[in-house]
C-alpha cells in the first residue's frame, strides 16, 4: 500500500512541476514579447494638414489624439520630394544619393521591367521587413509600394513581407476606385469598378486596405507583427465615396477642396479605427505607432487649407515644403505622452532605428542612424551628420541640411542658395554670400554625396 501511495506522490509531484514549468514558460513568453510595430505613411500630406500641426480648417481628432498621447516632431524629413525615391530610402536606410531607386522614372531603359522607366529594388537590398522577418516578426503591408512590378525582384512578397495588398505601380494608385490591385501574387478584381472611371464605381481601395490592416492585427495578436500601411490617400484623383463627401456638402468650398478634406477626414477615421482594434486586443501598450507622409503636399491650398503651413514649396520641391512632414509616434508607456522634439531626423533613420527597438541586425554603411533615444524622450547627441536628399524630374537638384543650415543647388555645379532654419524656417532669405565658410563647406559636401547609379545621374552642365 505504501508503495502505491510513494508512486501515486511521484506522479503527482512531477505533473505539478511540469504545469509549472508549463505556466512560467507562458509568463516569460508574453513578458520578452518583442513590440509591434505600425509605420502608416500617407500620400501627398502637407506639414501643416494636421490640428496638432496648425491645421484650423478640416478636423483631425483621432491624429491630435495621438498627438497628445503621443510624442510629435517638428523637424522629421521624407526621403525624397517624390514618392518612390522617398518610399525606397524609407525601406532600405540609405539616403537618395546611394538607394537603388532615386526617382518616380528612371530616363533610361531599365532592363527586365515589365513598366517602362520603373525601377525595381534589387535582391541585394537589405530591407526594413528583411530586418524584422530576420527577429521572427510577422510582416504585412498594405497601400501603395511603387518599389516593384510583379515579375521584379523588387515585388513586396520577395522584400521581406509575408502578406500584401495594394498597388504595386504607384501611377494606378492615383485611381482609388481602380479596377484592380494585388493580393501577394494573384490579381485582385474590384467588385462594380472599371478602367475608366465612373460614377458606377463602387469598390473604394482605400476600405480596402484598411480592413487587412485591422484584420492582420487581430490575426497577430499573440506574435510579433510589422504593419506598414503606405495609404493612398491624400493623392488625386480627387475622388470619394458620396456618403464621405456628405459632411462638407453645405460649404461654399471647390469640389477638389471638399474631396481633400474627406480624404484627410478618412484617415484621421481609420487610424482611429486602428487604436481601438489595438485597445481592445490589449496590444495598445506593446506597439509602437508611426504616423507621417511621403512628400510634401501636392497642393498648397493657399487660402483654404494652408497645408504647406509657413514652409517654403510644396511636392517636387527641395525647399522644406517639399520635404519636410510631420510625424507622430505613440507607444502608451514607453514614448512620452504630450511631448514634442525638434530633434531633426529622416526616413533613412527608420530602419536603423526600429532594429534598436527589436536587436535587429543592422547592415554597416548605412545612412541613416538610431533615434531611438530621441522616440523615447531621452537626450541624444547634437545633430551635426549631413542629411542629404537628391531630385532628378526636368533637372537635377540637391540639397542637405547640416545642424541648423539648409543649402539646395541645381546641378553639381549650381549656386548654393543658403538658409538658417533656426531663424527663417521659411527659407524667405537666402544668406549665402554673408556665410561663404558654410556655403563652401555644404557644397563641398554635395560634391561627394552621392555615388554613380545606372539609371540617375546629374546631366552635364550644358544640358542643365
Amino acid at each position: 500500500m505504501r508503495d502505491w501511495r510513494a508512486i501515486l506522490l511521484f506522479f503527482c509531484t512531477l505533473y505539478y512541476l511540469n504545469s509549472c514549468q508549463e505556466s512560467t514558460t507562458e509568463e516569460e513568453a508574453s513578458v520578452i514579447k518583442k513590440p509591434n510595430v505600425i509605420f502608416v505613411m500617407v500620400d501627398d500630406m502637407g506639414y501643416g494638414d494636421l490640428g496638432s500641426y496648425g491645421q484650423k480648417v478640416h478636423q483631425t481628432p483621432n491624429l491630435d489624439k495621438m498627438a497628445a498621447e503621443g510624442r510629435r516632431f517638428t523637424n522629421v524629413y521624407a526621403g525624397s520630394p517624390v514618392c518612390a525615391p522617398s518610399r525606397s530610402t524609407l525601406m532600405t536606410g540609405f539616403h537618395t544619393g546611394h538607394t537603388t531607386v532615386r526617382g518616380n522614372f528612371a530616363p533610361v531603359p531599365v532592363p527586365n521591367s515589365p513598366t517602362k522607366g520603373r525601377v525595381p529594388l534589387n535582391d541585394s537590398d537589405y530591407t526594413l521587413a528583411e530586418m524584422f522577418k530576420g527577429e521572427g516578426y510577422v510582416t504585412g503591408i498594405t497601400g501603395k509600394w511603387g518599389l516593384g512590378e510583379p515579375t521584379t525582384e523588387g515585388h513586396p512578397n520577395r522584400q521581406g513581407f509575408d502578406e500584401w495588398l495594394g498597388f504595386l505601380n504607384q501611377r494606378r494608385a492615383h485611381d482609388h476606385f481602380a479596377d484592380y490591385i494585388w493580393r501577394n501574387q494573384d490579381t485582385l478584381f474590384l467588385e462594380g469598378n472599371d478602367p475608366a472611371f465612373n460614377q458606377s464605381n463602387v469598390t473604394f481601395s482605400h476600405n480596402l486596405f484598411t480592413d487587412f490592416a485591422l484584420d492582420f492585427i487581430e490575426k497577430q495578436q499573440d506574435t510579433s507583427f510589422f504593419l506598414y500601411v503606405p495609404y493612398c490617400l491624400p493623392h488625386d484623383h480627387y475622388h470619394m465615396p458620396e456618403a464621405a463627401l456628405e459632411p462638407f456638402d453645405s460649404l461654399d468650398w471647390t469640389a477638389n477642396e471638399k474631396v481633400y478634406a474627406a480624404m484627410i477626414a478618412r484617415i484621421d477615421r481609420d487610424m482611429g479605427r486602428m487604436f481601438s482594434k489595438l485597445e481592445d486586443l490589449g496590444l495598445d501598450e506593446n506597439t509602437m505607432v508611426f504616423f507621417c507622409s511621403d512628400n510634401g503636399a501636392a497642393r498648397r491650398w493657399e487660402g483654404r487649407f494652408d497645408s504647406s503651413g509657413k514652409l517654403r514649396g510644396r511636392k517636387r520641391d527641395m525647399y522644406e515644403g517639399g520635404i519636410r512632414t510631420p510625424m507622430i509616434v505613440r507607444m502608451p508607456g514607453k514614448v512620452p505622452a504630450g511631448t514634442e522634439s525638434d530633434y531633426p531626423w529622416y526616413f533613412p533613420d527608420v530602419l536603423p532605428t526600429l532594429a534598436a527597438l527589436v536587436n535587429g541586425e543592422v547592415p554597416k554603411g548605412l545612412d541613416g542612424m538610431n533615434v531611438l533615444p530621441a522616440i523615447l524622450g531621452n537626450e541624444m547627441p547634437p545633430n551635426e551628420r549631413f542629411m542629404y536628399w537628391e531630385f532628378h524630374e526636368k533637372a537635377f537638384f540637391q540639397a542637405v541640411r547640416w545642424k541648423n543650415w539648409k543649402g539646395v543647388r541645381k546641378g553639381m555645379e549650381g549656386e548654393l542658395e543658403l538658409y538658417d532654419l533656426a531663424s527663417d524656417p521659411a527659407e524667405t532669405n537666402n544668406i549665402s554670400d554673408s556665410h561663404p565658410e558654410i556655403t563652401e563647406k555644404l557644397s563641398n559636401y554635395l560634391d561627394t554625396a552621392r555615388t554613380e547609379s545606372p539609371y540617375w545621374n546629374p546631366p552635364k552642365t550644358e544640358q542643365l
